[in-house]
């Protein structure tokens, strides 16, 4: 299985600090098998996040973005998944919501999404790289048989 991981943050892209959420979110997923290569840092922005989004499901099983969720006016990483995803699962941003309120208060500020592109499954996740680990967590044990799904397995007996 191949994931890719795309951060997504003004300041990281512009080397004010280094990405710590995107080694984070990529060092859990190979921990659960996945193939990853170095994140992606690309900067806040509907379109960026979108042609980034498009460029990794060409090469990736999953796709997990980690910022850009918040109420912040530069927040566009939910509309910019939206824009290019086939079809939502929800399922997925419920989970995380919830294992994040469970943990504090501010998981209700996420409007993280989920959906489906083709054959990859696309998640969005926090910018923080707690947040962004303790999201990835909340769903990684059906992550193996979303991708079986999506490449046409069947379902398990």
């Amino acid at each position: 299985m191949r994931a890719v991981v795309i951060t997504v943050s003004n300041r990281a892209s512009a080397g004010v600090y280094a990405d710590e959420a995107g080694p984070a979110v990529a060092e859990r997923l190979r921990g659960i098998g996945f193939d990853v290569a170095e994140p992606v840092v690309v900067p806040d922005g509907r379109a960026v996040v979108g042609e980034a989004i498009v460029a990794a499901c060409d090469d990736a099983d999953v796709v997990v973005t980690s910022g850009g969720t918040g109420l912040h006016p530069g927040d566009e990483t939910p509309e910019a998944t939206r824009d290019v995803v086939e079809r939502l699962a929800p399922g997925f941003a419920e989970a995380m919501r919830q294992a994040s309120l469970a943990i504090t208060p501010m998981g209700m500020l996420s409007r993280a999404v989920a959906g489906v592109r083709g054959r990859t499954l696309v998640l969005n996740v926090p910018g923080s790289p707690k947040g962004a680990v303790e999201s990835l967590a909340a769903v990684e044990s059906v992550l193996a048989h979303a991708v079986d799904q999506l490449q046409g397995g069947d379902h398990p007996r």
